[in-house]
């Protein structure tokens, strides 16, 4: 499979927004993705598979540091590494710009997505109580440091 990683245009608006919906019982505002495109510290992202998006993913550039905002693939392309691969592909963009560490805000009940962001090498530091509107529940706070001499998850599994 050879996804494109490539920048998000106004253009895949209708799609992203659409994996987003399909993706969290708290889905961004419709409006907040063409905000995102247009902000100066974001760096929106999607996975396009033959012309079609089939991942995406907005991270928050703050003089060092990357917050990965949201992460989805269309639930017809998940467990694919896609959303591995994209978020590789982010964090080095990061590292080029010259970000050092990375921050996210995880569902405790999302265990799934927690074992992939441990692979990455991040590691829980706190917890937000309650942070998730539509059932009160908490969000793991996950940090990832020294980005700047991060090893990618397959060059760490396989000893590279």
């Amino acid at each position: 499979m050879n996804c494109v990683f490539r920048k998000m245009t106004l253009d895949d608006l209708e799609q992203v927004i659409a994996i987003d919906q399909v993706s969290f019982s708290l889905p961004w505002p419709v409006r907040s993705f063409g905000v995102e495109c247009e902000n100066p510290v974001s760096r929106c992202w999607v996975a396009e598979l033959d012309g079609r998006v089939v991942a995406m993913l907005v991270a928050w550039m703050i003089v060092d540091e990357v917050h990965i905002a949201t992460i989805a693939t269309h639930p017809d392309f998940r467990k694919q590494g896609i959303a591995r691969n994209l978020l590789s592909h982010v964090l080095r963009s990061a590292r080029e710009e010259g970000a050092v560490s990375s921050f996210l805000e995880v569902r405790e009940s999302n265990l799934g997505a927690q074992e992939m962001y441990r692979q990455f090498g991040y590691v829980e530091t706190g917890r937000r109580e309650q942070y998730y509107s539509d059932n009160g529940e908490d969000a793991l706070m996950m940090a990832l440091e020294g980005l700047n001499q991060w090893v990618e998850p397959a060059a760490r599994l396989s000893g590279g």
